[in-house]
């Protein structure tokens, strides 16, 4: 039995967001503990759109691997299991259930065998390991159906985090990144006194002198923790300075109508704290309902205000059961997507503008992969010269700009 476990094979594909795809990493571990042979495809329901992409390709995988047991578990399985029980050999692990072993063994069968599975695992990074800290949100964001999803705020124990880091240093990963549902809200009571993100990632960088790189995924920019957490990256310099905010809108109406807890000017004190030493980078929903031309437009001058150097903008997608889906006003998708181009774009002016003032510098990289590599505010390098193994950590300098790609020697 234990020789056919041996030939037995997990391949795993995640949708959405880091956390999913080291989800994906635990639940192919633990499955494989178990013997277990089969497909983990861990879901999106962020938008519309990416529920749909991940039930066509849970069906594209069925179709490729018709004696597989296809384990369809996260966000998109949990809100819509009917779109995935239909198809043959998928089986719906709801969010609850994910990373319960016991889950899984109640769906295996004799029926469900086959090896040789064709499909390619995920890409959980190379060079960088992500490390969870938080799962689900207290919030009341009236367009997210993650919150619905994976429920409540849970902040996980220090001592499991610091073992997750240990391991990951003991695995050489030169970068480490905290991330969770709603990371900046992370909290524990230690002694009685509050334990909060600022605390979690300064006692980690004291604790674990081998951490190279310290990385925060996106952060909710109302927590006020987030002030210490600028001024820790000013100062320490293994503490990566670069923060994605999940801003969603810089127009202070819309930010009251997705219930967000942020305003513009809190955004701006923020940047201003930061002094020029710490980058930013944004979510941006565009259309949301009630989103005029005149408000779009508040949070396009906010982007070429305070200059992000990165956003990712998407056309909001009205999620069943959220109250923004039953809003007046609804934007066309068209007009969405029209302003996506012009927030991206204007993103772009603003990545242009940073790079050109750090060709001529040194800079510390972390290589990923075939001589690519990432500065501290995360935007890619291209090495020219001899290979330099992955995960290697090294000082280069910066000579030049190719798109949105910087190219660079060893110093």
């Amino acid at each position: 039995m234990q020789a056919e476990n041996d030939k037995k094979d997990i391949k795993t594909l995640s949708f959405g967001c880091r956390l999913n795809a080291l989800e994906c990493e635990k639940i192919k571990n633990m499955l494989k503990s178990a013997g277990i042979c089969g497909v983990v495809v861990n879901t999106c329901s962020v938008t519309a759109e990416a529920e749909r992409q991940c039930g066509q390709t849970v069906r594209k995988i069925a179709r490729e691997n018709p004696n597989a047991i296809i384990f369809v578990t996260g966000c998109g399985a949990t809100r819509n299991p009917e779109m995935f029980e239909k198809i043959p050999g998928a089986v719906v692990i709801p969010n609850a259930d994910k990373m319960r072993l016991e889950s899984y063994v109640a769906m295996v069968n004799d029926k469900f065998t086959a090896c040789d599975l064709n499909v390619k695992n995920a890409d959980t990074g190379i060079s960088k390991q992500f490390v969870q800290i938080q799962n689900g949100c207290n919030h009341d964001c009236t367009y997210c159906v993650t919150r619905l999803l994976r429920g409540p705020s849970v902040s996980f124990e220090y001592d499991n985090i610091l073992a997750d880091v240990h391991a990951a240093c003991d695995d050489g990963f030169g970068e480490i990144i905290l991330t969770g549902v709603d990371a900046a809200s992370y909290i524990r009571v230690y002694d009685g006194r509050p334990f909060l993100i600022s605390d979690l990632c300064r006692k980690l960088l004291l604790d674990v002198p081998a951490v190279r790189r310290l990385r925060l995924s996106s952060v909710d920019p109302a927590v006020p923790a987030i002030r210490d957490i600028i001024e820790m990256m000013k100062c320490e310099t293994r503490f990566m300075p670069h923060l994605h905010l999940s801003m969603q809108s810089g127009s202070d109406t819309i930010l009251r109508a997705m219930r967000r807890r942020h305003t513009a000017n809190m955004v701006r004190e923020l940047v201003k704290l930061a002094d020029g030493r710490v980058s930013f980078g944004w979510d941006i929903i565009c259309g949301f309902p009630g989103e005029s031309g005149q408000l779009f437009n508040e949070t396009l001058a906010l982007v070429r205000e305070l200059k992000p150097i990165r956003v990712h903008a998407f056309p909001y997608s009205p999620r069943p059961g959220t109250v923004a889906a039953q809003m007046p006003n609804q934007v066309p998708r068209t007009e969405s997507k029209r302003r996506v181009k012009i927030i991206t774009d204007a993103a772009a002016e603003n990545m242009r503008a940073f790079m050109a003032g750090l060709v001529g510098t040194v800079q510390s990289v972390l290589v990923e992969s075939n001589n690519m590599a990432r500065t501290p505010d995360d935007i890619p390098v291209k090495i020219l010269g001899a290979p330099i193994s992955d995960r290697t950590i090294c000082d280069v300098k910066i000579t030049g700009i190719d798109g949105l790609v910087f190219t660079a020697n060893v110093a």
